[in-house]
């Protein structure tokens, strides 16, 4: 970090000890590049103005650097620099204030100095110091006369020096701040630039008629081309049944100014398909500027082949469970008709297993668009339960929610239950019995209302049977929710309160 020393009386900071170091003065000369700033026309103004305040002959801001001394402006001089050992102005080192030499053949400090002694024939100096903001001796803001000066600058004169020494170290500064920011901006430029070229996938940025200005290395190693120039150039190495949909897609978007994304087949430089995810978003640099485009094109060609192989097992294993389901019926009303006794408890039990067959092929159909929602799931279930004339005698009102294949398993079980348990004892049994189930949002929850109309009276059994526990087990344990179970007047209650995110996850 940079600091910032202490003013003297001249306005001027005040130099700084650890820069009586040569080495370390220098480094901060360098750091202002100031050979950018010879005949700058801020620069030139003050040495104008210095040399008529001064009504002297010649005026110059200089640098004493390591071998010599640079002047960046100058008037009445055509020399652009002296030998740094000759420079009056290496008295000015370390101090602040002005240095005034009113007849130099009588200072023993320059006497024998070749600017004394042979042309120019320097008789008057006076110079500014200019120090850093850290404190570092640069050179000077000095005014030079070929003749002696009888009368020192007056305090007007001094103090006017010191005022075009600061403009003159504030352009300066200027010129290092600008440096410093052009550097850090060419730094972050060059990171992310080394960033982008080393990322795996394309990248690339277009203008706002959508021309093509800058595409990463990774273009031309998975192509094997020059990159495109145009939207229309990217056409030859997408593949022919997918062209037409990425290629609308992109106008369409491009036009809106808004978010593109696509998956289609590019061309490999050995002639083979890949996919891929292109992504582009505009982006504008300003208000009322016009928009940017920047874009990336990534490979999920295994990712694509890895989800189409899972959903080819998935279908796989959901045919093999269909099987294994009517295996089961019918080794299970084979059983029944060897051994009529265990009839009823069979029937029971291909009910649950065709239940759960149901609420599978909801979840995991084998053919045609998956649907995944909890309404469906119910009337699939309830499906059977519909009178003679197709009129369901289970009806489902309210709002419907989506369901993950994990709960479509307790779900069926809970509701078949309820159906089955009906139609042998409750509401179902009865020719006009019926049942209402309401579905209603609770913010974070899902509410569910079993409510069964114009069955037969019925009456808590005091023995919780298999049927209570499997709610119990699949709604509290599963689920993560609630139920609570009602036996009124007009039939069985049973409420549910289900998380929402149990039933998505």
């Amino acid at each position: 970090m940079k600091l910032r020393a202490p003013h003297s009386s001249s306005g001027m900071p005040e130099p700084a000890g650890e820069f009586a170091d040569e080495a370390r003065r220098l480094g901060v000369v360098d750091s202002f590049e100031a050979e950018e700033l010879e005949d700058d026309p801020e620069l030139q103004a003050i040495v104008e103005f210095a040399a008529k305040l001064c009504n002297a002959p010649v005026s110059m801001v200089t640098l004493l650097e390591q071998k010599k001394q640079r002047f960046l402006a100058r008037r009445g001089i055509d020399n652009r620099e002296t030998p740094r050992d000759v420079a009056f102005c290496n008295h000015t080192l370390g101090r602040s204030e002005l240095l005034e030499v009113p007849d130099a053949p009588e200072d023993p400090r320059f006497v024998d100095n070749p600017l004394v002694t042979d042309e120019p024939d320097v008789r008057f100096y006076a110079g500014q110091p200019l120090v850093s903001e850290e404190g570092a001796s640069l050179g000077t803001l000095c005014v030079v006369d070929t003749e002696a000066h009888k009368k020192p600058l007056t305090e007007f004169q001094r103090e006017g020096l010191a005022v075009l020494a600061q403009a003159a170290v504030r352009r300066l500064e200027t010129r290092r701040s600008t440096l410093q920011a052009k550097r850090i901006i060419a730094e972050r430029e060059e990171r992310l630039l080394r960033m982008i070229e080393g990322v795996p996938q394309i990248a690339w940025s277009a203008d706002d008629d959508g021309n093509f200005d800058y595409f990463n290395k990774r273009w031309i190693e998975l192509t094997g081309a020059p990159p495109p120039k145009t939207a229309d150039e990217w056409r030859p190495f997408i593949h022919p049944e997918d062209a037409e949909k990425a290629f609308e897609a992109w106008y369409a978007r491009f036009a809106a100014g808004e978010e593109f994304e696509a998956e289609f087949r590019i061309r490999r430089a050995d002639g083979s398909w890949r996919w891929v995810l292109a992504l582009a978003v505009p982006v504008s640099e300003g208000t009322g500027q016009p928009l940017r485009w920047f874009g990336t094109v990534t490979d999920i060609d295994e990712v694509r082949n890895a989800l189409e192989e899972r959903d080819l097992l998935a279908k796989e294993l959901a045919h093999r469970i269909k099987n294994i389901f009517a295996v089961v019926i019918g080794l299970a009303s084979l059983q029944a008709r060897k051994s009529p006794e265990n009839a009823p408890f069979v029937k029971e039990l291909t009910q649950a297993l065709r239940a759960l067959g149901r609420a599978h092929e909801f979840v995991r159909p084998q053919d045609g668009p998956q649907q995944e929602s909890l309404s469906g799931l119910l009337e699939a279930l309830f499906a059977p339960y519909s009178a003679s004339e197709g009129e369901p005698r289970v009806r489902v009102n309210g709002v419907d929610t989506a369901i993950s294949a994990r709960v479509a398993t307790p779900l069926a079980l809970v509701f078949h239950e309820l159906a089955t348990n009906s139609a042998k004892y409750g509401a179902l049994s009865a020719d006009e019995g019926r049942v209402e189930l309401d579905i209603a949002d609770e913010g974070d929850s899902i509410a569910l209302a079993w409510r069964e109309y114009g069955g037969p009276p019925v009456s808590d059994p005091e023995v919780a049977g298999f049927g209570s526990r499997l709610v119990e087990m699949s709604v509290t344990g599963q689920l993560q929710g609630t139920w609570d179970r009602r036996f009124g007047r007009d039939g069985l209650a049973v409420d549910f309160t289900i998380p929402k995110a149990a039933l998505t996850t």
